[in-house]
């Protein structure tokens, strides 16, 4: 069985990824397993609450609160389609949960859905950069911002 860690959060759901996430099941019996950072909102402590301070939940609690009905949405869909699937919901800099994810679940691949370039810092060929805690290359040469990026180990490119 094929494993997958999937980093998405705004991206969960959507067309792309779910064509990607369709693809693999349908190459064979998989488990997915869903990481799924906070937004992070920008200067959001200085956010003016016009006095509601403590009526109004903050960013953080708001943008968590988004991330887990996004993950609870995409695993009943996945759970429902017959795949296996589990997830958390993790910090906004997701560097160090990824990483012990990552060794804890002992994934095949992993594959990192981001938001397009304009909402998203990439690398000049329009990629993400590979992410640091998985030590791993882009597998695909052709990737266009807005779009899945499975990152695994690629025997074409030199370790």
């Amino acid at each position: 069985m094929r494993r997958y860690i999937v980093v998405a959060n705004q991206t969960l759901g959507g067309e792309e990824l779910t064509a990607k996430l369709a693809e693999c099941a349908d190459a064979g019996p998989c488990r997915f397993y869903l990481v799924v950072p906070v937004t992070n909102t920008e200067a959001s402590d200085q956010w003016f609450t016009g006095g509601l301070e403590g009526v109004l939940p903050g960013a953080y609690r708001i943008a968590r609160t988004l991330a887990s009905g996004r993950l609870r949405h995409e695993l009943a869909r996945l759970r429902e389609a017959g795949v296996e699937a589990d997830g958390e919901v993790v910090d906004p800099m997701p560097v160090d949960a990824i990483r012990k994810i990552a060794s804890r679940e002992d994934a095949d691949e992993v594959i990192v859905s981001t938001l397009p370039r304009r909402l998203f810092a990439v690398d000049g060929d329009g990629s993400p950069p590979p992410h640091p805690a998985c030590h791993l290359p882009p597998r695909h040469p052709h990737h266009r911002p807005g779009r899945p990026l499975p990152l695994a180990a690629n025997p074409d490119r030199p370790a």
